[in-house]
């Protein structure tokens, strides 16, 4: 497998952090720009909707640019975005930058994904992808404890001088070592987003968004699941996010390496179904602690599992509108964060319980598993009747 690959990874990590590292230290932030936590929580709201629409839109709008430029411009533009936050004196300024760093970020790791498609053989893709993501997950799993203890050191405004920093190292890197790929014919737009019509593409889509869905409606709320059902200080809190931090980037690779042995259809069908069955039975793992990690470990693992053969599955399905496709999907998953975080904090509100949120999310997993059936039985039976058709 090409090299460069794991140089695209460790900058996926670096514009990653950025992202939900702000939910670990809101009240500083909003203490420090007066605000309220709920107004220094909408820098989270913002990015994952930003995010979502520029990842398809900025991809079509610099389509003719050579490509090792735009990832560049795309990590000046991030790093910028972050110095800014540093010195920013006050919360409108702050979102500009946000908005700037989404935007930023939104390209990196699309750049970053169909860069990795064109660079290694097609029988190492589903591996290659996984290691892109293994930077995308740790990077929001690893951001919340990461950025409380630097900020507890040094303040929250370290915390972007030192993404600031990171991205920095990453545009020498890529600008070294990086070489420089021709563009290729640019498709429109419009007709990018009319790949949507095909039904066996729109429902992959959905699929990622709904699985990402059904694991936020739980996650987001992870810590006071923690307290509500173990009563666990901030000592294991932290020790329960690093096992499924650890579980959740080796997730990628598993996700990969089992597309390549098995399939991407196979993958994501058995990857969906497991997930399912995980969620459920969280809330009955609560009477006994060490059982409830040994389920973590899976829950955690398999939340990211999914990505690498999904992308590939998209790949393999319409070659022609690839790079669109996994930008689309990029979207999804951001939109997918979006819906299950909300989900999550409506039924929290509604029920003064985080007890059961496991199951509502689980709901919205099994809603996914039926789009990827949908989706593979349909490109099974395009395949048929185009063979039929040569017949």
């Amino acid at each position: 497998m090409n090299w460069r690959v794991f140089i695209l990874a460790a900058t996926t990590f670096a514009v990653g952090l950025v992202e939900l590292i702000v939910g670990g230290i809101l009240p500083y932030i909003a203490e420090d720009l007066n605000v309220s936590e709920a107004t220094a929580g909408q820098l989270i709201t913002i990015f994952a909707l930003v995010y979502a629409i520029s990842a398809p839109v900025l991809l079509s709008l610099t389509a003719k640019v050579e490509r090792k430029q735009l990832y560049l411009i795309s990590l000046l533009t991030f790093t910028l975005g972050n110095v800014m936050t540093y010195l920013s004196p006050t919360f409108a300024i702050v979102m500009i930058a946000r908005i700037m760093t989404a935007m930023s970020t939104a390209l990196v790791i699309v750049l970053s994904l169909t860069i990795t498609t064109k660079i290694v053989e097609p029988r190492h893709r589903a591996k290659a992808l996984g290691l892109i993501f293994i930077g995308v997950s740790s990077a929001l799993v690893i951001g919340v404890p990461v950025g409380i203890f630097i900020t507890e050191a040094f303040g929250w405004r370290a915390v972007f001088l030192g993404i600031a920093g990171l991205s920095t190292i990453a545009m020498i890197l890529i600008y070294l070592l990086l070489d420089k790929m021709p563009v290729v014919e640019v498709i429109p737009l419009k007709a990018q987003i009319k790949s949507l019509a095909n039904l066996k593409i729109a429902t992959a889509h959905v699929t990622t968004l709904l699985m990402l869905a059904g694991h936020y409606t739980l996650y987001a709320y992870f810590t006071p699941f923690l307290v509500e059902a173990f009563h666990l200080n901030s000592t294991w809190i932290s020790i329960c996010y690093l096992v499924f931090g650890l579980a959740s980037v080796s997730g990628n690779a598993i996700g990969g390496w089992l597309s390549d042995k098995i399939g991407s259809g196979k993958s994501i069908v058995l990857i969906i179904a497991a997930f399912a069955v995980v969620l459920f039975l969280i809330p009955y793992t609560i009477i006994a602690f060490p059982l409830f990690l040994i389920v973590t470990v899976f829950w955690g693992a398999l939340s990211w599992a999914l990505t690498p053969p999904l992308q590939n599955y998209l790949i393999q399905t319409d070659p022609e509108t690839s790079d669109i496709q996994q930008s689309l999907n990029t979207a999804a998953l951001q939109i997918g964060i979006s819906i299950g975080s909300a989900v999550g904090g409506a039924l929290f509100t509604l029920t003064g319980s985080v007890m059961h949120l496991a199951s509502f999310g689980a709901i919205l997993v099994v809603g996914a598993l039926g789009c990827a059936i949908f989706s593979i039985k349909r490109t099974s039976l395009s395949a048929r009747n185009q063979f039929d058709g040569h017949m």
